[in-house]
């Protein structure tokens, strides 16, 4: 059974609540993202991803939007590098210089180190999903 998401993002707070962990405090009482007693950080990908991977991550942005389900997520995963990740489309598709877009959020996990990933794709004259623009993620 698959929870929704606000109910699964509940359990994820309520077991990070419960799960006994601690940050450590600096001289303004706040811990660092490069402090290494810090727990529970997400360290940033050693290194971007590789064309490969990119290739696989592509595949999957084509099957999501094809599919235009508005709640859905397409995992991907390199068995060569051993990188994975899902994308996940943002909000409904838009038309742009006449043709139709839309844009996504994708993640990329290698190891222990995880980043992310937002793009744009728009449709070919063929109909076939083409990725513009992919850069990291600029929460905010």
């Amino acid at each position: 059974m698959i929870a929704p998401a606000g109910t699964m993002m509940t359990l994820i707070l309520v077991g990070l609540a419960s799960s006994g962990c601690s940050m450590s405090r600096t001289d303004n009482a706040y811990a660092r993202m490069d402090d290494p007693e810090a727990t529970g950080a997400v360290k940033p990908a050693p290194h971007a991803p590789t064309e490969s991977d990119l290739a696989f991550a592509r595949n999957a942005v084509s099957d999501v939007l094809t599919k235009g389900d508005k709640d859905s997520s397409q995992p991907w995963e390199n068995p060569e590098t051993g990188a994975r990740g899902s994308v996940t489309p943002l909000a409904q598709a838009y038309s742009s210089e006449g043709r139709t877009c839309r844009d996504f959020l994708a993640s990329y996990v290698n190891g222990t180190s995880q980043s992310w990933l937002q793009g744009a794709a728009c449709k070919s004259g063929r109909g076939q999903w083409e990725i513009h623009t992919l850069k990291p993620w600029q929460q905010g």
